[in-house]
């Protein structure tokens, strides 16, 4: 009896050593986070509520069945003890199946991983390979100072062109790696297959492709040059896809490698974007935050699930079979605040998913070749879904010039699914599920301009030319002989009808009554045409505004005021 009692304990003993559960843990659990500066814990799934508590706190990676997992950082792992939860976590070992290529020729054979010198040296060697095709631009820096890097595959490469913008980024994780190779392959394929492949030179040929294979260097090249132990976090230890500007959470402080994303992506306004992670295989779509669905849901559904199928008909049974066959809606899986997802698709008014591209957090290098198989058609697919849906121009009717207007469905957007036309180019992309749609035109100085039935067709592009007027009135087309300036004081917009003389290549210069200049600018203004000056970000007081004809230096000066509500 006594005999069974030693070994009953000793079980015991083991056991607990192994699972670590709560309250004989802790310093466990934290001596792993200070040596690896993470640590991955299981903790039984708490309920909804808790578990999106948790969420806004610590880094949640996923949830399966009814366990919830977690990634810990020196930030949060105080926390987190704190709050008593049982969990167990997971003993680290070195990665398996890092092999560290030997020289770029061996690293550009796709079937290991570069060291951070040789990633640099691959994405130069595709940027003078292919000149015309290639160029390379930095997004930043990291905390570490390390480049994050990005390369644009056009058949114009070194020329914006008036074509939709799309982007690819994976490893925003620095320890999910299996995308960071995959995105340097496909950057190879897409150059090697031009002059060759008729799907691939049409992509090309119509589009502007950026590829950022590394988000995260520092998480990534965590000990030097090569990789090894790679950690989720940025140098300062916060998970960068928790870290994004959210509509309903209190701002957080951006990371500096968020802020130049955040920067780089408001500039180029991508179409549809993609980001991809690993520790699941699956397509997650907007929103990840809200129970609510996106607008355009249904069209979400539809290429997450394209691409889920093509990777089924390239792949051996079982891969990318995770939750809908592959295929999942953020919110219903977990819930995570700050994310880059729905940062694009809310605030820039993009169409972003997240892939899950492996199991494995570090594809073994034996895997690579086959991740890349499972993938390629499906990279391509999803790149080819900005060449369909609703494409056009929206053009003023007086002049053929661009106007920046607001693309919106009646009845149908909300929460920010509206899209803009450029206003440099008057060119617009609106992705939809196949159908009938209403489509409506508004800007401001311009009637609303509806154009209804137009048929978006899966798999093809559907072209839309829009012509928009001018809220033109009697004062608006007589020629006065000194600029006439209503409504005078104004809070947002100007209307100015100036003499016919002046009209042609104008600059308008507007300063205050010391002199300060606040606007300085040349446009192009159209006889009959009144000028729009925009003045809502002026400060309230009395302004003057020269008009001057810059070919036959005619010049006439207006006063006016602004007021705010």
């Amino acid at each position: 009896m006594i005999r069974r009692l030693v070994i009953l304990l000793f079980l015991f003993t083991v056991f607990s050593f192994k699972c670590y559960p709560q309250n004989s843990n802790d310093d466990r659990l934290r001596e792993i986070v200070n040596r690896y500066r993470q640590a991955r814990v299981a903790i039984p799934y708490p309920g909804f509520k808790s578990a999106s508590l948790l969420s806004q706190y610590i880094s949640v990676e996923s949830v399966k069945g009814k366990i919830l997992y977690a990634v810990l950082s020196p930030l949060t792992v105080d926390w987190f003890i704190r709050q008593d939860y049982s969990y167990t976590v997971e003993e680290v070992t070195e990665a398996k199946g890092i092999l560290t290529a030997s020289g770029l020729r061996q690293a550009m054979e796709w079937n290991s991983y570069p060291t951070y010198s040789q990633y640099d040296s691959i994405l130069q060697s595709f940027s003078t390979g292919y000149p015309s095709l290639c160029k390379i631009d930095t997004i930043g820096t990291s905390i570490d100072g390390r480049l994050v890097l990005a390369l644009k595959i056009s058949d114009n490469a070194g020329v914006d062109e008036d074509e939709p913008e799309v982007f690819y980024t994976s490893t925003i994780h620095g320890d999910e790696t299996g995308g960071f190779v995959l995105m340097l392959r496909l950057a190879d394929y897409l150059l090697k297959q031009y002059s060759q492949n008729s799907r691939i030179r049409n992509l090309i040929d119509n589009l502007e492709i950026w590829i950022n294979p590394l988000a995260n260097p520092d998480g990534t090249y965590n000990r030097g040059n090569s990789i090894s132990s790679p950690v989720r976090f940025n140098a300062n230890g916060v998970d960068l896809n928790r870290n994004f500007p959210d509509p309903e959470v209190p701002a957080v402080i951006l990371q500096k490698e968020t802020r130049d994303m955040v920067g780089f992506m408001r500039k180029h306004r991508f179409v549809i974007s993609a980001n991809f992670h690993s520790g699941d295989e699956v397509v997650n779509y907007p929103w990840d935050r809200w129970p609510r669905l996106h607008a355009d849901d249904e069209w979400f559904r539809l290429v997450s699930r394209k691409y889920a199928d093509t990777v089924h008909l390239n792949s051996p049974a079982g891969y990318m079979t995770f939750l809908d066959n592959g295929v999942t809606n953020g919110y219903k899986w977990y819930t995570i605040f700050g994310g880059r997802q729905d940062f694009v698709t809310y605030e820039l008014r993009g169409r972003e998913v997240t892939i899950e591209l492996d199991n494995n957090y570090v594809t073994p290098v034996s895997q690579l070749a086959q991740l890349w198989e499972n993938n390629r058609n499906s990279l391509v697919g999803y790149l080819g879904n900005a060449l369909y849906g609703i494409h056009g121009k929206v053009k003023d009717d007086a002049t053929n010039e661009p106007v920046e207007a607001t693309v919106s469905i009646q009845g149908h957007d909300r929460d920010s699914s509206q899209v803009y036309s450029d206003k440099l180019s008057g060119n617009f992309t609106r992705l939809l599920s196949p159908g009938l749609w209403n489509l409506s035109f508004s800007a401001p100085g311009y009637y609303t301009t509806s154009v209804n039935g137009v048929e978006a067709v899966d798999g093809k592009s559907t072209d839309l030319n829009v012509k928009m007027v001018r809220v033109m009135n009697s004062v608006d087309t007589t020629n006065p002989g000194s600029p006439f300036l209503y409504p005078n004081p104004a809070v947002s917009e100007i209307r100015a009808v100036l003499p016919l003389s002046v009209h042609g290549s104008l600059n308008i210069k507007i300063v205050n009554s010391t002199g300060t200049v606040f606007s300085d600018y040349d446009i192009e203004s159209y006889p009959y045409t009144p000028v729009i000056l925009s003045v809502k970000l002026l400060p309230a007081g009395a302004y003057v505004v020269v008009f001057r004809n810059k070919t036959e230096g005619i010049s006439y000066n207006a006063r006016f005021i602004v007021i705010k509500n």
